[in-house]
Order: structure tokens, then C-alpha cells, then sequence
């Protein structure tokens, strides 16, 4: 549980950004985590006012403000029908609807954690932050910065035609997963394929892995989707945890990778 000496509903962008900059000040999400902690804080700022509580599409991207709970990501029809299942996929599982309905996707990625399942589909989307100083940054450069007291506005998903698959291992169907794997398929302009996979929960925080010794360049196939998948595992770090061991999340990734790969190349 955690108390709060003072809160304070901004009323504007900057009012926020300024109150932020002490570091006993606390920007308020949903809470879902927050509330988990044991903690007090001095100045809690709510960003509710802020009108970033909306999911805005455009000809190339779609604009998720970071007051979106993850529920309204989950049941967007726009999103899902560009992005298909992975996007159901992805947040189907984290815990529950009442949870889905509180948590906002500003602080699921803010916080970079290594089980966040958003993070690593997102990663995988090519997605980007909008920061309130620093502006628009990678999500792949943004989960490798270090934390300061600038303020996540906005998440970019871009519309790329990408063809992407999410998966996930868990002891529970609502546990934090043991292992997570998004794969994405884009088409550039002369209509060759580009492939990337983030693997997640691992239990570090998702990180990309691309196909730069062009495993996959002539199709996929079950021995190309499975040298990838090898490949994969020999560019990441894997370490154990009381949900499973660095060799149980190796076989998984081979496992999912190369499920992901199949998977999308059905859909070409």
C-alpha cells in the first residue's frame, strides 16, 4: 500500500512536467503496480486532465495517448483489424478485465519490465515513445535509456503492413509469462521481406534480434523458420528465475520462433 501527502490533478502538459522534476513526485497510471509497492509519496500527479486518455488513427500510424487503459488497446476494432490477433494475444492474459480496465499503457511501458507482454509485441510493431522533452524516440533506443523524470505522452504504433504473431509460455493462463516471443513480418518497396523478433520475459527486458545473415531471405520454410530460431537463441541472454530456467526459456524460444515464423508465412 502507499499513501500520498499530496495530489495534484494537472491541468496542463508542462504543470506536470515541472511538479515531476522532484524526485519525490510520482506521475499516477492506473495504479495497477503502484499500489503493490510499499511506499509514500510526497507529491502524486494525476495526468487524467490531460486529454491523453485516446486511441487517434491517421493515414500512416495509430496515436495511443498514456492514459489509455490496456482494455481499450485490447477491444480497439480499428487496431485489431490492421494488426490482427497479436494484439489480442498480447493482452488477453494480463491478469484480468477489472486489472485491463485500470492499467494504462503509459505506465506498462514506462516501467520496462522484463514480463511486460506490450513491451515486447510493441517492440517487435516498430513502435515509438513520444517523451514531452525529448519527443519521439524508438521504443528500441527508449527501453535501453535511463530513468529520468521526463513524461511518456504518447505511444506510435506505425502502419508498416506488417504481418505479426505474439506468443507466450505461462504456468497460469493469467501468470506473468516465462517466456514471450512477438515476430514481425514487413514489406519494403521493392517487396522483399523484412523479418525482427523480440523475445521478452527472458526474464530481462525484450530485446530485437533481426535476420542480418539473411536466413530467411529465399522463404520460410520448417528449416529456415528453425535455423532462425536457432540463431535467435545464440544472440540473446537468458538467465533463471523462480518461473523457469535460462535452458527451460532457450528451448522455448526455439520452440515459439520458429511457431511465430510458420504462423505468419501462412499468412503471406
Amino acid at each position: 500500500m502507499f499513501t500520498i501527502e499530496q495530489y495534484i490533478k494537472a491541468e496542463t502538459i508542462d504543470e506536470a512536467y515541472a511538479l515531476n522534476q522532484k524526485k519525490t513526485a510520482t506521475i499516477l497510471g492506473g495504479c495497477g503496480w503502484l499500489k503493490m509497492s510499499n511506499r509514500a509519496i510526497k507529491t502524486a500527479i494525476d495526468l487524467s486532465c490531460l486529454d491523453l486518455n485516446k486511441i487517434e488513427e491517421t493515414e500512416t500510424e495509430f496515436r495511443i495517448g498514456c492514459m489509455v487503459s490496456l482494455h481499450q488497446i485490447e477491444t480497439n476494432e480499428n487496431i485489431k483489424s490492421y494488426f490482427g490477433d497479436c494484439i489480442k494475444e498480447c493482452f488477453c492474459h494480463i491478469v484480468g478485465v477489472q486489472f485491463r480496465n485500470c492499467a494504462t499503457i503509459g505506465g506498462s511501458i514506462w516501467g520496462r519490465f522484463g514480463f511486460s507482454d506490450p513491451l515486447t509485441l510493441f517492440l517487435a510493431l516498430e513502435a515509438k515513445v513520444n517523451l514531452f522533452k525529448k519527443g519521439l524516440v524508438p521504443l528500441s533506443e527508449f527501453i535501453n535509456l535511463p530513468v529520468d523524470r521526463d513524461i511518456l505522452t504518447q505511444i506510435i504504433l506505425p502502419k508498416k503492413g506488417q504481418k505479426s504473431c505474439y506468443l507466450t509460455h505461462r504456468a497460469s493462463a493469467t501468470d506473468f509469462p516465462v517466456l514471450a516471443c512477438a515476430v514481425s513480418m514487413f514489406s519494403n518497396n521493392d517487396c522483399k521481406n523484412t523479418i525482427q523478433v523480440a523475445i521478452g520475459a527472458r526474464p530481462q527486458k525484450a530485446s530485437l534480434v533481426f535476420d542480418e545473415n539473411k536466413i530467411l531471405e529465399n522463404g520460410i520454410n520448417d528449416r529456415t523458420a528453425q535455423d532462425f530460431a536457432d540463431y535467435t537463441i545464440n544472440s540473446l541472454k537468458f538467465s533463471s528465475n523462480m518461473r523457469g530456467s535460462a535452458d527451460f526459456r532457450r528451448h522455448l524460444t526455439k520452440v515459439l520462433v520458429k511457431r511465430a515464423l510458420l504462423s505468419i508465412n501462412k499468412e503471406v
